[in-house]
């Protein structure tokens, strides 16, 4: 990689080269921790478990804490089960948690040590490639307040992030899939340059697939370190979430319409959004047309009759972005070109969903 030291994001160090568990190991020693808990999801300890215990120091003295997998699990119930655990199991403020699995282990752990006795250290090892390049970079740690998507929570940097791309051959292809998307999204917030390279994306491809992932959290790691709390520029990394996250809770709250993934959320977000950018920022249509084209030749398309589409647009009131009652978009004037706390009208929504159909 042409990278090899770590970036270093207020107090969190990025590991995502040849010697990052031995950078992991120094981290540790570093913290010198009363305790050692890690944090693993069903998942993650069928998956990655063993794998992990072959990568990591085996000296190191540490327990395991296990949560149910699931989006539907993303909760404070789920959080309270962890605290209890460490409580019982007598961790102290000098105790770190290591989270291990993908975007869910890493928001429910996060908040947890941000929490536990007043905030405890945290480690992030995201096993998927959504957590790698999104969930456990940039700080930001929750729950969801039942089908509202990260309602409760707060932004607290870890110690240190691993990256490892060895865990994606754990994954099922649509776990790769919904990472993916949020590396769409990377490449139209920064360049069309980085977007041509996504296209070949494979993640067979060992080498390649660890320097996209390095640009991808190069990209979020830049925002980051300008506006760490969200106040101006972080919003940027939203396009495609005000609906994306939207949908999301939409199909999660709805027992007539498939679940979907976050990733695939986000990429019906990324094409409304785009579409509404050529409506309303001039974004040009011969390239909202290519865009459109390959997500859609990614993510398969879902169906939104009248009657959903009102509903996803009737939940945009609880977006975190809003100011004072206003719905406000990220939207784009080119690759790399974006404005922020943009009002849609609700009929453009609407227009929007319609194209997205009828592509």
């Amino acid at each position: 990689m042409a990278m090899k030291k770590p970036i270093v994001t207020k107090q969190t160090a990025l590991y995502c080269n040849e010697n990052r568990w031995d950078l992991l190991k120094a981290s540790i020693e570093r913290l010198n921790p009363t305790k050692i808990f890690i944090l693993v999801d069903t998942n993650t300890h069928r998956c990655a478990y063993e794998l992990f215990l072959k990568k990591i120091d085996k000296q190191l003295d540490f327990q395991t804490i296990t949560m149910p997998c699931g989006e539907e699990h993303k909760t404070l119930h789920t959080c309270i089960d962890i605290w209890s655990e460490l409580s019982k199991r007598g961790a102290d403020r000098k105790s770190v948690l290591i989270n291990l699995g993908g975007g869910v282990v890493t928001d429910v752990g996060g908040f947890v040590a941000s929490t536990y006795k007043r905030g405890i250290d945290f480690i992030n090892v995201p096993t998927s490639l959504l957590a790698m390049v999104d969930a456990a970079i940039g700080g930001k740690n929750g729950v969801n307040l039942g089908v509202l998507k990260n309602q409760v929570g707060v932004i607290n940097t870890p110690c240190a992030v691993l990256v490892d791309p060895i865990f994606l051959h754990t994954l099922p292809e649509q776990e790769i899939t919904s990472g993916f998307a949020e590396m769409l999204k990377h490449a139209l917030i920064d360049s069309q340059e980085y977007w041509e390279e996504l296209q070949n994306f494979n993640v067979e491809n060992i080498n390649s697939t660890q320097r996209l992932i390095w640009r991808s959290i190069a990209i979020k790691n830049n925002i980051v370190l300008q506006d760490l709390n969200e106040m101006d520029v972080r919003k940027t990394l939203n396009f495609g979430h005000t609906l994306g996250h939207a949908i999301e809770s939409y199909c999660l709250e709805n027992k007539n319409i498939q679940t979907l993934s976050h990733g695939k959320a986000v990429a019906i977000g990324i094409v409304l959004a785009t579409y509404i950018s050529s409506r309303l920022m001039g974004f040009d249509k011969d390239k909202l047309m290519a865009i459109t084209s390959f997500i859609l030749s990614v993510f398969k398309k879902q169906v939104f009759n009248t009657e959903d589409i009102a509903s996803i647009i009737a939940l945009l009131i609880h977006d975190k972005k809003n100011k004072d009652g206003a719905v406000l978009f990220v939207l784009l004037e080119d690759y790399g070109v974006v404005h922020l706390d943009k009002k849609v009208p609700n009929s453009l929504i609407e227009e929007a969903f319609e194209f997205y159909d009828k592509s």
